[in-house]
């Protein structure tokens, strides 16, 4: 009888460690200062330095852990990555607002939940969006049915918003294309 009580206990030890590990790889597992739930209080402010190049070859993972991505840290809501100047190439639009200004709420108040699609279409409570070519590479690991998103407005690049990815502490360029 002990020798069972036992094994059951094992089993349900390692039962229970094999849950809280996949519950950490849902909720974003990785670096503690970067996504893993954490929603920033605000957008980035207005770049004001010296625009930074925006090369193939660029890092964002300053730190061991971070993702080689445009990303928030959570401790002062640095959003890394938010510095190539109002004048890069990569997000020139000549129609700005083409279809029109997102009505739904902008911020850390509105959280959004991926409904379907992919970078170059996706959508979410009757809202639909496309990422921004050059940023494509960087939400390769969205889940695009599931991840709450924010979106917030993107002060040096006219017609795009950020959508940022709450499980990973991530952001790329979005367009709105309507409702």
């Amino acid at each position: 009888m002990r020798k069972l009580i036992g094994l059951g206990t094992a089993a349900f030890l390692f039962l229970f460690l094999l849950s809280t590990h996949a519950i950490a790889q849902e909720k974003g597992g990785g670096h503690p200062e970067v996504g893993g739930g954490h929603i920033p209080a605000h957008g980035p402010a207005p770049y004001k330095g010296t625009p930074h190049p925006a090369t193939p070859d660029r890092r964002y993972d300053q730190k061991p852990g971070h993702p080689n991505a445009p990303h928030v840290e959570a401790k002062g809501d640095h959003w890394v990555g938010h510095d190539t100047g109002p004048n890069d190439p990569h997000y020139h639009l000549d129609h700005p607002w083409e279809h029109g200004h997102f009505p739904g709420g902008i911020g850390r108040a509105h959280v959004w939940h991926l409904a379907g699609g992919g970078p170059s279409r996706f959508w979410f409570g009757g809202f639909y969006f496309s990422v921004a070519p050059y940023d494509v590479i960087f939400c390769s690991d969205w889940l695009w049915g599931s991840d709450e998103i924010i979106i917030y407005d993107d002060p040096d690049h006219i017609g795009w918003y950020l959508a940022y990815n709450v499980r990973l502490g991530t952001y790329v360029h979005v367009m709105y294309l309507g409702a």
